[in-house]
């Protein structure tokens, strides 16, 4: 959650190629651990903080996208919360910066959140929505799940499926198939196949790209991806 890092990241990328389409994550600062002999105490790998502590970079740096997470759900000794209430601030701060918050789904409960903030106005359609395959007990990796993803979702929403871990690869394709988006790179997995570390996100994205071809898919550029998903193109200040 060090501000400087994302700083320095998206400065980076944008002095590199300004095309390209940055996602910055929200994730963090959603997790409690409750202490071991009071509960009400946070354990050593709590880090909750404040929804608008969790959007500060987001407000700052300007992405094209952050991540927005829907899930409650157990993680290891811990919780991973997102209450309405939270989901509600961190969305308002996204939008009011100008930019496209990806909705990431862990179980079925988070789609049918997302279609209640989806009515009450707080979520706007069309959207992006992300359904994470594999975490401990959200959805499983399996085709079963994204079909359920899929067919929950309401309309006007691009969607991507994947997998964690050894999952990462099958699932990538599994997407495919059923008609939604990929995604791959080491925060999902660090193995290029069985055994083998990967050597980079570039391996990963190369092999990918191999498997889409094969099975008929597209790749768009980011370019087109950003005339698909709408999206500004924005400068190296990110203003």
């Amino acid at each position: 959650m060090n501000f400087e890092y994302y700083r320095e990241v998206v400065e980076r990328v944008r002095k590199k190629n300004s095309a390209v389409i940055i996602n910055l994550t929200t994730g963090p600062g959603g997790r409690y651990q409750p202490g071991v002999d009071d509960p009400l105490q946070p354990g050593p790998n709590t880090n909750f903080v404040s929804p608008e502590r969790r959007v500060e970079h987001i407000v700052a740096l300007k992405p094209d996208i952050a991540t927005l997470d829907l899930n409650t759900m157990n993680s290891g000794d811990g919780i991973v919360v997102n209450t309405p209430v939270s989901v509600r601030k961190m969305a308002a701060a996204i939008y009011d910066s100008g930019i496209m918050p990806e909705l990431e789904f862990f179980d079925s409960g988070d789609i049918a959140l997302g279609r209640d903030l989806i009515q009450d106005g707080t979520l706007r359609v069309p959207a992006m929505a992300c359904f994470v395959l594999g975490v401990k007990y959200g959805f499983s990796a399996t085709t079963e799940s994204m079909l359920l993803a899929r067919s929950m979702l309401p309309p006007h929403i691009f969607w991507t499926g994947f997998g964690i871990g050894r999952w990462a690869f099958p699932m990538l394709a599994q997407s495919l198939v059923l008609g939604g988006n990929v995604r791959i790179g080491m925060e999902d997995t660090v193995y290029i196949k069985k055994g083998t570390l990967t050597s980079g996100n570039a391996e990963l994205v190369e092999k990918a790209v191999s498997i889409i071809e094969r099975l008929g898919g597209v790749m768009a550029s980011a370019e087109e991806a950003r005339s698909i998903l709408r999206l500004e193109k924005r400068s190296h200040a990110g203003h």
